[in-house]
C-alpha cells in the first residue's frame, strides 16, 4: 500500500509539471502526459490514452470556463468542429473495440499514431509562422462556405487523432484555426480550441472507459497535481517567453516521438 501511495505521488508530480506547461502555453495535456505515462511509468498505451482523455477534459473544462467569462470563445466555430469530431470519435472508438482494447495491434496502432501526432505537433509549434505565411501567400482566405466545410473536416481529423492518441486538440487545432480564421484574434482562436477539446476528449474518454482502458486512481492522482499546476502556470504565462517555451516544447515532443516510433 505504501508503494502504491508513492507511485500515486509520482503521478501527481507529473500532473503538476504538465499542468504548469498547460497553464503557460495551453499545450501539453496529451502531447506530454500520454508519452510520460507510457515511457516513464510503463502504463499500457490504451490505458494511458483513455485516462489522459478524461484528464484533458477535466483540465480544459476549467480553461473553457475562464475563456467563457472573458467572452473569448466563438461557439459557432466550436459547433462546426464538433459536427466533424464527435462522429469521428464514435467511429474510431468502435474500430478500436473491433481490434481489441488490449491487443498487440492496438498498442502498435496507438504508439504509431501517437508518434506521428507528436511530430506534427512539434512541427506546428516550431514552424507555425512559416506555415501561416505560406498558406496566406498560396491559398489566402477561403469563402464562408469553404471555411465551414474545412472546419468540420478539421474536426473530423482531430476526432480520429485524439481518440487514438489523445494528441491533436491543442497545437494542431490552434494552427488549423489560425489558417481558417486569419482575422480572428488569437485569444478567441485559443478559447475556441480549448472549448472544443472538452466535448471531444469527454466523448473519447467515456468511449475508452466503456472498452476498459481507464484507470480512475491514476486519473485522480494526475488531477491532484495538475489543477494547482495549471493555476500557477496561468499566472506565469506572461512572465515567460512564449517563443522560448514553444521551441523547447517542440524539441521535447520531437525527441519523445522519435523514442516512441523507433523504440
Amino acid at each position: 500500500m505504501d508503494q502504491l501511495d508513492s507511485i500515486n505521488f509520482l503521478y501527481s508530480l507529473s500532473g503538476l509539471v504538465v499542468g504548469l506547461l498547460i497553464g503557460m502555453t495551453g499545450i501539453g495535456g496529451g502531447s506530454l502526459m500520454t508519452p510520460v505515462l507510457i515511457l516513464i511509468f510503463g502504463i499500457h498505451p490504451e490505458t494511458a490514452v483513455g485516462t489522459d482523455l478524461l484528464y484533458a477534459s477535466a483540465t480544459k473544462t476549467v480553461g473553457t470556463g475562464v475563456h467563457s467569462i472573458s467572452r473569448s470563445v466563438d461557439w459557432q466555430i466550436v459547433s462546426r468542429l464538433a459536427v466533424g469530431s464527435i462522429p469521428a470519435t464514435l467511429m474510431t472508438i468502435y474500430a478500436l473495440t473491433l481490434i481489441g482494447p488490449a491487443s498487440h495491434e492496438t498498442s502498435t496502432l496507438i504508439t504509431g499514431v501517437l508518434g506521428g501526432a507528436l511530430f506534427l505537433t512539434a512541427a506546428s509549434l516550431l514552424f507555425r509562422g512559416a506555415i501561416l505565411r505560406i498558406y496566406a501567400d498560396r491559398i489566402g482566405e477561403l469563402s464562408l462556405e469553404s471555411t465551414r466545410l474545412a472546419t468540420t473536416a478539421t474536426g473530423f481529423v482531430l476526432g480520429v487523432l485524439v481518440s487514438i492518441s489523445s494528441v491533436g486538440a491543442g497545437a494542431l487545432g490552434v494552427t488549423a484555426l489560425l489558417l481558417l480564421y486569419p482575422r480572428l484574434p488569437m485569444v478567441r482562436i485559443v478559447g475556441s480550441d480549448i472549448a472544443h477539446a472538452v466535448p471531444l476528449t469527454l466523448v473519447a474518454g467515456i468511449g475508452h472507459w466503456f472498452i476498459g482502458s481507464l484507470d480512475w486512481l491514476l486519473l485522480l492522482s494526475l488531477l491532484i497535481g495538475s489543477i494547482p499546476g495549471i493555476i500557477v502556470g496561468s499566472f506565469l504565462a506572461n512572465r515567460v517567453s512564449e517563443a522560448i517555451l514553444r521551441t523547447l516544447l517542440s524539441v521535447i515532443l520531437a525527441c519523445v516521438a522519435t523514442r516512441l516510433v523507433f523504440a
